[in-house]
């Protein structure tokens, strides 16, 4: 990472009272996201005003994306796919690939929809990597990578041709070549010295993400820190978006490392709940996927 000092940069609360949020998307006008401990999708305007718009599995580790022609995918214990009617069905069969349950996802530009897995249930089972595993737009299924250290937010580059992965465990972000059927070669760090989670990338390249602390860093490929914004609590996930797709969304709790997520979880669904959506001006839009 860069040596050079960051530009600092302000937050306002945009939403307050929440679990936990993760998986944050611009879609429809609105920020959408995972709020996790009660098993709801929360759509939230520019002005505060939020409301549930759809239901996600209980507890931690699922994520949402669109495909292309609108219909909603959420992650969980399986892939699921909301349908016009509001009923919910399984995408694909993932469970020849791992049992493990699926945590992010991203669709790129050709309906592509990445998911990951860690491989082992966090806060109870020893670390395994975990894979990565695409589901082509016909259906077809397969694992794509492996040997991912605890996979967490994905971003597509807005040309298609490389996936970004952040490797929380290993305090990186890790880059492939997409291929034109959707596989993944050519593994490279793309940035290290970090805390990244959930991730989203902008115009000029740059990946904002965790810095490994209280704080949410724009990182170039190499490392290099161009802003910075300090944080009260820790950040799982950031998005950009609003009108311009300038608006920086990131969500953030209280955390306590040493307790157990399920301990966590627990503490926060009783009260206080410490979770908000905050957000700060960016200098670049938001690009790419998701």
């Amino acid at each position: 990472m860069s040596t050079l000092e960051p530009t600092a940069v302000a937050t306002a609360v945009l939403l307050d009272g929440l679990v936990i949020g993760e998986s944050p998307r611009w879609h429809d006008g609105r920020l959408w996201f995972a709020h996790w401990g009660t098993g709801e999708i929360i759509a939230v305007d520019l002005e505060g005003h939020s409301e549930v718009v759809g239901r996600g599995p209980a507890g931690l580790g699922w994520s949402i994306d669109w495909l292309p022609d609108g219909r909603l995918l959420v992650t969980g214990p399986e892939l699921l796919r909301r349908e016009p009617d509001g009923s919910m069905v399984r995408h694909a069969d993932l469970s020849r690939i791992a049992d493990h349950g699926w945590n992010e996802i991203v669709v790129d530009g050709r309906g592509n929809a990445y998911v990951n897995g860690a491989g082992f249930r966090f806060g109870v089972d020893e670390f395994r990597p975990g894979i990565i595993a695409v589901v082509a737009p016909d259906g077809a299924v397969r694992q794509v990578a492996d040997g991912i250290a605890f996979p967490n937010g994905m971003v597509v580059t807005p040309d298609n041709s490389t996936l970004i992965v952040s490797e929380s465990f290993a305090s990186r972000l890790t880059a492939f070549d997409i291929a034109d059927d959707g596989s993944l070669s050519n593994r490279r760090v793309w940035a290290d010295g970090i805390g990244p989670d959930g991730i989203c990338i902008d115009a000029d390249g740059c990946v904002w993400t965790g810095s490994g602390a209280n704080a949410c860093v724009r990182v170039r490929e190499g490392g290099e820190v161009g802003q910075r914004v300090e944080l009260d609590r820790s950040p799982f996930a950031c998005m950009l978006g609003g009108p311009d797709g300038t608006t920086l969304f990131i969500m953030a709790q209280e955390w306590r490392l040493g307790d157990s997520p399920g301990d966590n979880i627990a503490r926060l669904t009783t009260g206080p709940r410490t979770g908000r959506v905050l957000t700060a001006a960016a200098p670049a839009p938001g690009a790419g996927w998701p």
